[in-house]
């Protein structure tokens, strides 16, 4: 048998596995009904964990930072200082924060340790985590004021940073404030 011929079946085998590959993987990389980018987030109800529950309208109207994280996450902590300070610079827009903990008692513990003054939120039934596509944490989504989701970015940030900031401002169309 020429060498030629031997070789095509394993060709494609490969090709068929690296097809199947791909496949997963991007199956995998999307939630059970995620928001795209540029999709419009759909009405939720956010379960208070320092705070009162809102409705995720309540925030229409002005540009919004959810930031999803877990309290077992180191990189979700590390940012989420970056996250309080950015809120103190008094920005145009609104910040919240999702825990996607099974038990609020270990995310409220956390964010008592941290003097958290942003409003978080407990994640109810994996709704918000599928929404906003949180595969992979910390997961920071910027959405417009009509509620449209503009980017997701994946992985801790700081989020005061001036590279952020340019984002941020990039983002939602604005002038970044000066450090």
């Amino acid at each position: 048998m020429p060498l030629g011929a031997q070789k095509a079946p394993i060709e494609r085998y490969l090709s068929a596995l690296l097809l199947c590959l791909a496949l997963a993987q991007s199956s995998a990389a999307n939630t059970p009904g995620e928001v795209p980018v540029g999709g419009k987030l759909r009405e939720a109800t956010l379960l208070g964990l320092n705070g009162p529950s809102r409705r995720l309208d309540a925030y229409r109207g002005r540009p919004l930072i959810i930031n999803v994280w877990a309290s077992w996450c180191g990189p979700c902590k590390v940012e989420m200082a970056s996250l309080e300070r950015l809120a103190w610079r008094g920005e145009q827009f609104a910040i919240i924060g999702i825990s996607t903990d099974d038990y609020a008692d270990q995310a409220r513990s956390l964010l008592k340790k941290t003097n958290a003054t942003i409003s978080h939120f407990i994640d109810h039934d994996l709704q918000m985590e599928h929404m906003l596509g949180a595969s992979q944490l910390p997961l920071t989504v910027l959405v417009d004021a009509d509620g449209r989701i503009l980017k997701k970015v994946y992985g801790a940030r700081q989020w005061d940073g001036a590279d952020e900031l340019r984002l941020i401002a990039d983002t939602f169309h604005t002038k970044p404030r000066p450090t």
